[in-house]
């Protein structure tokens, strides 16, 4: 695994299957005849080099009497999947009253559809397997979440103009992707905001950019870079990013007139 976190997760959970298989008197090929897999996927399970799929934990359950002790692992194990820098900033999204996030490059990973993430992911350079994709689009997925939580996080989000002009995946993935921007700018803890390219004031020149005010009352940033990403805790930095997404969101248009922009960008596309 690529961290210890997700190892030990791993770790744990191929150990009691094994106890849980052993009690009932079974043989890996036994067990993995009982529930659909061959024996050498049983083993890596056991030896925490594979990740378990629900369907595994849920059979293994059943046929081992484990009356719920395993498949209530579902959770971890499913987030134990998604790569550290995920979980680590899902944390740090779980903790927050309000996030703002400005994106030059490509549409905000909290906005993305699936079609979109997974095309994003697929033009990785160096090339992910198609295992790793699902992955890596299913923890961007699952931080989705917030959207629905209660009480609301706010969300506020400005999207560079080629970010909406930019067909990653093709124009029927964009114009899902319009489509989607749409139905998230009308909910009433969500603003969503275009940077149009014509700006001759820009204070984004730095690149992208997220601030999350945290329930504790403190304010961390956090920025991704080539090969890099990093969470921003100095206040004099904090209070940078600050300064500059409040900026940021000035210069663009307002997040009415930005729907009515992405509206006419999705009858074009």
């Amino acid at each position: 695994m690529e961290d210890e976190e997700s190892g030990a997760v791993l770790r744990t959970v191929g150990r009691q299957i094994k106890l849980w298989r052993e009690a009932a008197g079974l043989k890996q090929a036994e067990l993995g005849a009982a529930i659909g897999y061959g024996e050498e996927q049983v083993s890596a399970v056991e030896r925490a080099r594979r990740i378990p799929s629900p369907e595994f934990l849920d059979h293994a359950d059943q046929v081992l009497g484990a009356s719920g002790k395993l498949a209530a692992m579902k959770k971890e194990v499913a987030e134990a999947r998604y790569p550290k820098k995920v979980r680590d900033l899902a944390k740090l999204e779980a903790e927050a009253v309000e996030i703002g996030a400005y994106g030059n490059h490509n549409v905000q990973g909290l906005l993305q559809t699936p079609e979109y993430a997974h095309a994003l992911y697929d033009m990785r350079r160096p090339s992910y397997s198609e295992e790793e994709i699902e992955r890596h689009v299913a923890a961007r997925m699952a931080r989705q979440e917030i959207f629905e939580r209660r009480p609301a996080t706010t969300l506020t989000f400005v999207q560079e103009e080629v970010t909406l002009r930019r067909p990653l995946g093709g124009r029927m993935v964009l114009r899902r992707q319009l489509e989607h921007l749409l139905t998230l700018g009308q909910l009433r803890h969500v603003e969503i905001q275009v940077m149009p390219t014509d700006r001759d004031n820009h204070a984004g020149m730095s690149g992208e950019l997220r601030v999350l005010k945290l329930n504790d009352g403190t304010t961390v940033g956090y920025s991704e870079a080539q090969l890099t990403s990093r969470v921003i805790s100095n206040p004099k930095e904090v209070q940078i990013l600050e300064l500059r997404y409040g900026i940021i969101r000035a210069q663009a248009l307002t997040p009415r007139e930005s729907l009515a922009f992405i509206e006419k960008l999705r009858g074009e596309t």
